[in-house]
């Protein structure tokens, strides 16, 4: 029998990134992991490497056998948090919280540092962006002292390893992930190759050791985490921290949640002595007043599953310039463009020639379209100079057509209004079960919605200068009006001490 020779395979060359030092085997024009060209090179020949089977670290069991008591998840002593992570943070889960500077990362990350320290569950923050006194003057800024929470100002792993290992803690706090760097690559820190190789370590020390870690992530000027997607991978919850920094809400919310929903938020309100949880955020979106005002009408928002009342605002003005402006606030500008053309349209409010302000309140930003409706509601009122009831809340989506469409959760928000207090509602048609003593009026389109309005069922006023039932000079002539089918309008009682005001009598 003749013998038969190995013969060893020839080593490829391998080619690596300038940029990220991402390693390919094959040369590209633009590397897939930083997206930079130009920057693969050829660097040397990798040997084929076979792995082979070894010792395990313990033995495969029947999935019933499996302790689940093990993953049972811990509070963090924040309940708007909790509420977030689904009941807790679990026992070496990793979660990375990311957001923009100044929004209240470091600040809620210390607050939860110090509730969640006990002499069975120490806690270790490790910064790598401040120093140790900078962090001791806002944790007493805030009262978050605990004896069992411990701090470090470190910038290498093997430092930030070295103080897990001599602190045992149940709880690992890094501020933040791009900060950190091990000395064993090369690269400055926040690189994609650092951050991959920081994660990497922390996720592995955190299962070794059933410890939980909450990594913040920096992002980028168009909103995106900082660094390689594939932290988010490696990652078991990711959460987003938003919040305009001129206003005091702040939102987080789940985007990737192994443990639990992804559709839940967090409310919280920043303030000097630092950031308190909501539990019911909605009084920051709505303005006390004595009486109605025109231009205001509020709705109830779906955050995740959490129903939030917000309220609407819309101002109108005789234009000074040819092109009348439309300016916004928390509101989406193509989304409101369209609304005004639908009430122009298929309303009967003429807007060509004002300029329009419309914004909501608290800070809040309205993206769903349940909100078409009372926004519709709300330039009307202001075209009118007609307040609405202080007790009515406005849900529908307004189509093209002037149609008012239905919306998810609609039970969920008015359930949600009428615990808040108010009365009545006007909503798209079939809304399903009502809460007991609530008034609900069901609209198909825009028209009955402003003609169920009280003091809108008297028509718009005319133009001063015009005599009723002669149109004006070089104006076409009005199509006949077409009479809809009778609406059942909110009761009179709803205004009661209000007076409709013309804007004849106003001019």
């Amino acid at each position: 029998m003749a013998a038969r020779t190995k013969t060893t395979a020839k080593p490829r060359p391998a080619y690596r990134c300038t940029e990220c030092g991402n390693q390919l085997p094959k040369w590209v024009g633009r590397c897939p992991e930083c997206n930079a060209w130009g920057t693969v090179e050829e660097y040397g020949a990798v040997p084929i490497r076979t792995t082979a089977a070894g010792p395990v670290s313990s033995p495969a069991k029947p999935i019933g056998q499996v302790d689940g008591q093990v993953a049972t998840a811990r509070t963090t002593g924040v309940p708007e948090l909790d509420r977030v992570l689904g009941g807790g943070i679990v026992p070496g889960a990793v979660v990375l919280l990311a957001g923009e500077p100044g929004v209240g990362k470091s600040t809620l990350l210390l607050d939860v540092a110090a509730k969640a320290a006990s002499a069975q569950h120490r806690t270790l923050y490790v910064t790598g962006e401040e120093s140790a006194g900078q962090v001791r003057l806002r944790a007493d800024r805030i009262n978050a002292l605990s004896d069992h929470l411990y701090l470090a100002a470190e910038s290498d792993l093997g430092a930030v390893l070295g103080h897990i290992e001599a602190v045992n803690p149940g709880l690992l706090i890094l501020d933040s992930v791009q900060t950190i760097a091990s000395a064993e690559l090369d690269g400055a820190p926040g690189g994609p190759a650092q951050v991959r190789e920081v994660a990497g370590a922390l996720i592995r020390a955190s299962k070794d050791r059933g410890m939980a870690t909450l990594l913040v992530g920096h992002v980028t000027k168009d909103g995106q985490i900082a660094g390689p997607r594939l932290l988010e991978h490696l990652v078991d919850v990711v959460l987003s921290f938003e919040g305009d920094r001129h206003a005091r809400l702040r939102i987080i919310r789940g985007v990737k949640n192994r443990y639990g929903a992804t559709d839940e938020v967090g409310c919280f309100e920043l303030h000097d002595e630092g950031i308190a949880g909501l539990a019911d955020p909605s009084g920051l979106f709505l303005t006390r007043r004595d009486k109605p005002v025109p231009g205001t009408c509020l709705t109830v928002t779906l955050e995740g599953r959490r129903p939030l009342v917000a309220e609407v605002q819309a101002l109108m003005v005789d234009s000074q310039i040819p092109s009348p402006r439309r300016t916004t606030s928390g509101l989406e500008s193509p989304r409101i463009a369209m609304i005004l053309a639908v009430v122009e349209r298929h309303g009967g409010v003429k807007l060509g020639k004002q300029d329009i302000y419309t914004a909501t309140v608290g800070g809040v930003k309205l993206t769903e379209p349940s909100a078409d409706l009372a926004i519709a509601l709300a330039v009307a009122s202001s075209s009118s100079d007609t307040p609405l009831p202080s007790n009515l809340v406005a849900i529908g989506e307004v189509g093209l057509a002037g149609e008012v469409r239905r919306v998810t959760g609609v039970q969920r928000r008015l359930a949600e209004a009428h615990r808040l207090g108010f009365t009545h509602a006007l909503v798209p048609p079939d809304p399903g079960k009502v809460p007991a003593g609530m008034t609900v009026v069901e609209v198909a389109d825009i028209g009955e919605a402003l003609r169920a309005i009280p003091g809108r069922r008297r028509g718009p006023a005319k133009p001063r200068g015009e005599a009723a039932g002669a149109p004006a000079a070089g104006a076409r002539a009005a199509r006949p009006a077409v009479v809809p089918a009778a609406v059942p309008a909110i009761p009179e009682e709803l205004m009661e001490g209000w007076e409709p005001v013309d804007s004849d009598e106003l001019r």
